[in-house]
């Protein structure tokens, strides 16, 4: 029997989380919600995330990266994904492809909102390896 796996979701977007937690639980992923990053880094424990959905843009326009940086701190081993609007409201685009882009971003993978389900579970299966 495989054990159901943590997804701690962290946006400031109520609509959002509800749309990701919906998601998340048909998927059958166990999901506990924080709205900003002292709220996220105070869920690390009961249980313990296996993963992390992280918002780029929250109290502070880089407020998802600080967050990543603190999370691989704490959980080095847990995956990242970063999710940002982003691209579509600066037009700056970036991932994290390269070495180098992975270096100073910490996230695991980046992905655009909106995000569709297909694309987040095939992303959490491919990071969890399972």
């Amino acid at each position: 029997m495989q054990q159901v796996k943590t997804v701690l979701l962290v946006d400031d977007d109520h609509d959002f989380r509800i749309q990701q937690r919906a998601m998340l639980e048909a998927l059958k992923y166990n999901v506990v919600e924080a709205e900003n990053a002292a709220a996220a880094l105070g869920k690390l424990e009961n249980p313990t995330p296996d993963i992390a959905i992280v918002d780029l843009m929250m109290e502070e326009h880089d407020t998802g990266f600080t967050l990543c940086h603190n999370l691989k701190k704490r959980l080095p081993n847990m995956p990242i994904i970063m999710v940002t609007g982003v691209a579509a409201e600066t037009g700056v685009a970036f991932n994290v492809k390269t070495r180098e882009e992975h270096r100073w971003i910490k996230a695991d993978a980046l992905l655009e909102k909106p995000v569709r389900a297909e694309q987040l579970q095939q992303e959490i299966k491919k990071l969890l390896k399972v």
